[in-house]
């Protein structure tokens, strides 16, 4: 990454946090699955609250989209700062599209670790391989281009963990 750390302001040190998930961009190896797998933690976690069925789809809802709302703005922000289109240290994507993908487990009356395995491995193929209009969303500007392509990833899984969680792992 292009950036002179000294210069950088609170507000795009912050940026650079939270659009990185708070270091897991800068893993050496597969930044983008330990960013997916920091979004399946933070799915058991709310998932953990007790919360079941439609409450919990709620309060997923509305955290996913607050989700991608600070990672619009944390990725745009570094995409400027470090004047790279998509910079590999930005994994607040993979964060949301993960979160999109597992959110119809909630509702699930229960979890199952089948579910979540099946959830990580689709998300990982389709953010990997971008099928039609996935890589498209990629030529958005900034951090839109960033963040659209992993949340119609999530959307794409998030169906598909919903059909097979209803059909073969109840």
């Amino acid at each position: 990454m292009k950036t002179d750390r000294d210069r950088l302001s609170p507000v795009d040190r912050a940026a650079l946090a939270i659009a990185s998930g708070f270091g897991a961009g800068f893993a050496p190896v597969a930044p983008g699955t330990v960013g997916a797998l920091e979004g399946v933690a933070m799915f058991l976690a709310v998932r953990a609250m007790g919360v079941r069925t439609i409450t919990s789809l709620l309060i997923l809802v509305i955290f996913n989209i607050a989700l991608f709302l600070l990672g619009l703005w944390a990725s745009n922000r570094t995409c400027v700062v470090t004047g790279a289109a998509d910079p590999s240290q930005i994994v607040i994507d993979e964060i949301s599209g993960q979160m999109l993908s597992l959110t119809p487990l909630a509702l699930m009356s229960s979890l199952s670790i089948a579910g979540l395995f099946v959830g990580f491995v689709l998300f990982r193929l389709f953010d990997i391989f971008k099928p039609y209009p996935i890589r498209k969303l990629e030529d958005l500007p900034g951090g839109l281009g960033v963040m659209a392509d992993d949340a119609l990833a999530g959307i794409y899984t998030g169906v598909l963990v919903w059909l097979v969680q209803l059909l073969f792992l109840r």
